[in-house]
């Protein structure tokens, strides 16, 4: 006689209780949330501080001599046209331009091959060197005057805009190749060794696959040795003594007299200052931001 096994059927699962409807502007955490003056109250102080001064010195510079309106009305651009002549601003401008533009050249190179060396080579006494370099940027650029005008005066280039370029990378060389080295060292060194394997040498390989993705370091650096060459006053103050060869930051203490300051004239002297700088900026601004992690390989 055979027996019939009954199996029970599994209970259904009871239905899923559905979740209430978020109520709109509430998908993020609640902390994360502010109000929109808590955010546009401290930026809007913060930008009248930073924007008051600039105003105030275009005003100086764009107002007559004399005037105290609070709005540039009427408009003179003799401020502008007496340093640029009278003052030597041209040539000033010229000596800047030519300063800014050497000591990016060869700080960015130097940079780029000692950055190289740090990040891909071990060598005695790598670490107490890497210290050096740190311990370097503690030390004040009026500390080296001494030192580098004997070294300049012995090379006879006192008086030459050769000695603020040299004196300028100097100054700037210890943290570009640290910052250099770090960005080489977010670059695999697979890409490196697949680029032998296809019959590069090393410094074709350098040139095809890492210098594309240090763009962005590269920028920095350099923008940042520019900045600092065009607004650094004390070397060029200490190794220019003729009036020809000075620049900008020197031209504009020339403004202030003992006795009295040509406010309008300063003023002046100070935008024309500024342009560059803002333009370089304004330029360099989407790599400064968002440029930093482009040299980063996901693996």
């Amino acid at each position: 006689m055979s027996t019939k096994m009954a199996t029970k059927a599994e209970p259904a699962p009871a239905p899923a209780t559905p979740e209430p409807p978020r109520p709109a502007g509430r998908s993020r955490r609640a902390w994360d949330e502010a109000p929109r003056w808590q955010i546009y109250l401290p930026l809007g102080i913060y930008l009248v501080f930073t924007l008051i001064p600039f105003y105030w010195i275009l005003l100086f510079s764009l107002r007559p001599a004399g005037s105290t309106s609070l709005v540039p009305w009427p408009m003179t651009f003799d401020h502008f046209e007496k340093v640029w002549t009278e003052r030597s601003f041209g040539v000033y401008f010229q000596n800047s331009v030519l300063v800014g533009v050497a000591t990016l050249v060869m700080t960015t190179l130097v940079a780029l091959a000692g950055g190289y060396a740090l990040a891909r080579f071990n060598f005695r006494a790598k670490q107490v060197f890497m210290l050096a370099l740190l311990c370097s940027q503690f030390v004040p650029g009026a500390l080296l005057l001494v030192p580098l005008f004997e070294i300049f005066a012995e090379l006879q280039m006192i008086n030459s805009l050769g000695s603020v370029i040299i004196a300028e990378t100097v100054f700037q060389l210890p943290l570009s190749m640290i910052l250099i080295s770090n960005f080489i060292k977010n670059v695999p060194y697979s890409l490196e060794e697949a680029a032998w394997v296809d019959g590069c040498n090393r410094f074709k390989a350098f040139r095809i696959v890492v210098l594309p993705l240090l763009r962005p370091g590269l920028i920095a650096v350099g923008s940042f040795a520019f900045v600092h060459s065009w607004n650094h006053f004390l070397f060029a103050l200490m190794f220019l003594n003729n009036q020809q060869k000075q620049t900008i930051p020197v031209g504009l203490n020339t403004l202030m007299g003992a006795d009295s300051v040509d406010l309008g004239a300063l003023a002046a002297g100070g935008i024309i200052a500024a342009v560059p700088v803002v333009i370089v900026f304004a330029f360099i601004q989407k790599w400064l931001i968002t440029g930093f992690s482009a040299g980063a390989v996901k693996g």
